[in-house]
Order: C-alpha cells, then sequence, then structure tokens
C-alpha cells in the first residue's frame, strides 16, 4: 500500500470528514421523515439520493423501517470476467482493509446482485456490522435493502457516497458508505460492487476518488479481454465456409458489430469489412430488434452451448424481413458473441442447420395478438385473454395462464405492460400485471390492503400495492 502505483497510495488515510454536519444532519433527517411518510418532494437532498428514495419507495416498496439485509438468494453461475473482477476488488479491498482500520471502518465486496461476497476491517466494526447484516451472504441491492452504497452503485455508473439518514433504512442511517460498481465492458451489466463502510463517523475525502480508479483500472483489464475477444470473434467470422455472397456479420453478447461482409452491412447499416475489436469502437446495428434478439440467443447459448437458432428480422429502413441463423461463439467455456447469416433459414449458407427458434421481435406488419411464453423448451402463443396475470422476479417473468404457468419470452414487467397496454391489462404492483378482465373478486385485507381473486376456485390472489390502489378502484368504479 506503500507504493507509489498503488490505486490506495494512502487515500483512505485522511480523516477531515465526509460525513452531513450537524444542521444538514437534521435536516436530512427530517426530509427522509417526510418522505418516508409519503410527501410527493422534499427540499434539501441530492438529487441522487432523492431518485434513490423514490426507485425505494415507488417502485421497490422497500420497508423504510427495516434494520437488516434480508439474506441472499441462490446465486446462478456467473463468467470468467466475473471471477476475474472479484480476484482484482478483493485483493484491493483486502490491501486497502489496513488503512480502513486506522479508521474503524470496514470494506466490502458484493456481486451484480448486491450479494456480499467478502469483508475486511476492523474486527469490531465487523461485529457492529453483523448487526445489520453487512456481511456475507445478504443482499444490499436496493430493491432489498434501500439506499446504501453498494445497492446504488449498482444503479448509477459512477461512485455513490450515502450519508447518515440518506439510507433509506432507519436501521442504517448511523453508517456512511461509499461504493463503485464495476460493469461488463460489453453489456454494461454490473459485475460486483466495491464498498467502504464507517459507524458513526467520517469517511476520508479521498475516498471516492479512490474507488473510481479502482473500478477504472479493473474496468481496464476488462476491455483489454474484450479487444481480444473481438479478435476472436473476427476470426470466427472468416474462417466460416459458406456460399458466395452469403451475409454474414459477428457481434458481441449487446448486439454490437464486430464485423460485417458488404452484403450484411447493407442490411445492419454499418461499415462493411472493417473490424472492430474494441467495444468502444463498434458499430450499433441500425435494426432495433437485433439486441434484443441477441439477449435472447445468449440466454439460450449459456445453457446449451450447442444450440443454433432461426428466426426473421425486420430491417425497417429497408421495409424488408428477411430470415437469420444464429449461431453462439465461445472461447473454451466463454461465451464471447455470435455468428449472423442472413438469407435463407434452411441451411443452404453453410451454418448448422437450426436445433431451436427464436421468436422475432419484430416483424414487416402487425403480429397477430399473442403473448410468448416458453413451457419445457417449446414456445407456446397465447391469446391475452388466457393470461390471468404476469410476475416478474427480477427480470424474468412468469406468466399464470389458462394454459399453467410459464415464462414469458419476454423480458421484464415493463415491457411486457407496454405490449399489453390496449389489451386490459394494469399494472398493480411492482411485481404484478392483472387482467382486469379475469379479476373475479377484490378483497380487502388488514389497513385497507387490497387483493384481486383471479380464480375463485384455487384462491389464486394478486397484491394490490398503495400506490396502484386508487388507480384499480377507478377503474372498477369502487
Amino acid at each position: 500500500m506503500n507504493g507509489a502505483k498503488s490505486p490506495t497510495n494512502g487515500a483512505l488515510a485522511a480523516t477531515s470528514g465526509v460525513a452531513l454536519a450537524e444542521d444538514d444532519l437534521r435536516a436530512t433527517t427530517q426530509a427522509w421523515e417526510r418522505f418516508a411518510t409519503g410527501a410527493e418532494s422534499v427540499d434539501g437532498v441530492r438529487p441522487e439520493i432523492l431518485m434513490s428514495w423514490y426507485r425505494c419507495r415507488e417502485e421497490y416498496e422497500v420497508d423504510p423501517r427495516l434494520d437488516r439485509a434480508p439474506p441472499a438468494a441462490e446465486v446462478t453461475t456467473h463468467s470468467i470476467d466475473h471471477d476475474v473482477v472479484y480476484a482484482e476488488l478483493g485483493g484491493m479491498a483486502a490491501s486497502a482493509a489496513r488503512e480502513v482500520d486506522g479508521l474503524d471502518g470496514i470494506v466490502t465486496v458484493a456481486d451484480g446482485g448486491g450479494r456480499i461476497l467478502a469483508t475486511w476491517g476492523s474486527r469490531r466494526l465487523l461485529h457492529q456490522a453483523a448487526d445489520s447484516n453487512l456481511a456475507p451472504w445478504s443482499t444490499w441491492s436496493e430493491w432489498a435493502s434501500g439506499t446504501n452504497g453498494m445497492g446504488t452503485a449498482l444503479e448509477s455508473h459512477r461512485p455513490v457516497l450515502v450519508r447518515g439518514p440518506e439510507h433509506w433504512c432507519q436501521g442504517f442511517h448511523n453508517w456512511v458508505c461509499a461504493g463503485v460498481a464495476v460493469r461488463d465492458v460489453v453489456t454494461q451489466e454490473p459485475l460486483a460492487v466495491l464498498n467502504v463502510s464507517c459507524w458513526k463517523s467520517d469517511l476520508s475525502p479521498e475516498v471516492v476518488p479512490w474507488l473510481g480508479k479502482v473500478a477504472a483500472s479493473t474496468e481496464a483489464k476488462l476491455r483489454q479481454r474484450a479487444h481480444q475477444g473481438g479478435v476472436l470473434l473476427a476470426a470466427a467470422l472468416r474462417d466460416l465456409r459458406v456460399a458466395p455472397e452469403t451475409s454474414l456479420a459477428a457481434v458481441d453478447l449487446a448486439g454490437n458489430v464486430v464485423l460485417a461482409n458488404s452484403e450484411a452491412a447493407v442490411l445492419l447499416g454499418t461499415p462493411a469489412d472493417q473490424p472492430a475489436y474494441s467495444p468502444a469502437h463498434r458499430y450499433q446495428p441500425q435494426v432495433p430488434a437485433l439486441p434484443v434478439l441477441v439477449r435472447r440467443a445468449v440466454e439460450r447459448a449459456r445453457k446449451d452451448p450447442d444450440w443454433t437458432g432461426s428466426t426473421q428480422v425486420y430491417v425497417p429502413f429497408l421495409d424488408l424481413t428477411v430470415p437469420l441463423v444464429v449461431r453462439p461463439v465461445f472461447t473454451g467455456s466463454q461465451l464471447i458473441g455470435m455468428l449472423l447469416a442472413f438469407g435463407s433459414a434452411k441451411g443452404d449458407h453453410g451454418c448448422n442447420q437450426p436445433a431451436g427458434y427464436l421468436v422475432p421481435t419484430t416483424t414487416s406488419g402487425p403480429l397477430p395478438n399473442r403473448v410468448v411464453g416458453m413451457r419445457d423448451d417449446r414456445w407456446v402463443l397465447l391469446d391475452p385473454r388466457e393470461i390471468r396475470y404476469a410476475e416478474a422476479d427480477h427480470n424474468t417473468v412468469w406468466l399464470t395462464t389458462d394454459q399453467g404457468r410459464m415464462v414469458a419470452a419476454t423480458r421484464g414487467l415493463d415491457r411486457l405492460e407496454q405490449q399489453l397496454e390496449d389489451k386490459g391489462f394494469l399494472r398493480v404492483h411492482r411485481r404484478f400485471l392483472v387482467n382486469l378482465g379475469r379479476v373475479r373478486e377484490v378483497e380487502q385485507g388488514f389497513k385497507g390492503a387490497l387483493f384481486l381473486a383471479t380464480d375463485a376456485r384455487t384462491r389464486e390472489t394478486v397484491p394490490v400495492s398503495r400506490r396502484h390502489a386508487s388507480q384499480l378502484r377507478q377503474a372498477f368504479g369502487l
């Protein structure tokens, strides 16, 4: 930690405070009290904190009286890039802990979902932190634990500072926290977060710049890996043995174009035969459906590396619908992108015969009014009237239908809500979208809580949040 090139470079040793001054502390506490009890707007709160409070109250509905972070759910598999980031941040955190110890503070590393993986620092404060579950295997995402250094950093693209009563949950008001997320340089999804916390004391004003430097140095290593991935993608495209004049392109995991031949460049609206190895220089295709299609393909390929899919994609500036085959590209066990072959979907373009089918997100004309679900590795086309309600589990949406429960092809409840906005569906909770035509009973619960029964035989109910209750009453004329 004493070397001139260390990212910490004594940054955590300064003691001039960044905690709130006494008058500001009192004003922020009063603003928090008003906002937590329903005020629509308050003064004297930093914009990034106020926006976080809005998310916690209106979207995530986090209880402001929470005094312990909830335990984390079982984590799914992750990529090699995650391991690279965890190792990098763990090393920095362990080294920094020697200096944080002098400040009676702790350093934590959490994954992209806010689940704490490890903590370092003052032994006394580690015990103090355990009382709030500021410890491994607890979740500090905003949706679980409100405004805090780790969770709010995951929602931001720069380091964040959360001081005392700026925390949404009252049980955390004695903490001062600063965090920064490290993001995938291709998809911009958060991979991990590094956080520094103190109890009833100031953080050094150098902590936030230090966090920014750590994130920047870590992401620089990810950019080097991504550049090499771009080189491998372009090589995989050139190695394809296909018929002459086949439209071919290589795209990364975000759907950005690394390389397209002259035939594909016409369809994608990108330069031809000009590789873009670096993520910062890759081309954005002029086909809005393509990034969504690639994300779905990534999900399938990670489950089945041998998978190849086919679909149709609409090219708006040409007013043309073209068949498309998608094939994943791996380096070892790491998925790095997709090869696209436009044209015939019958296998005469040299790619493998499709083993799966991706439902097109856009076509040249309006599709029938159908919602797509998946059950037993089969796509099911649903009439919206068959859907009783939809429930979100993060970005995964579950459909409760007359044909059983299944996963929606659409990712995210907001997107499904837009798709069904003129089909009689109403958002009644941050996690629930209900078909008003299938509601059989409206039940009143404790303190005016409402529940919707969509199947009176099985007592299948959907909760209605406080912010959506008036809209529901208006919809039913109650």
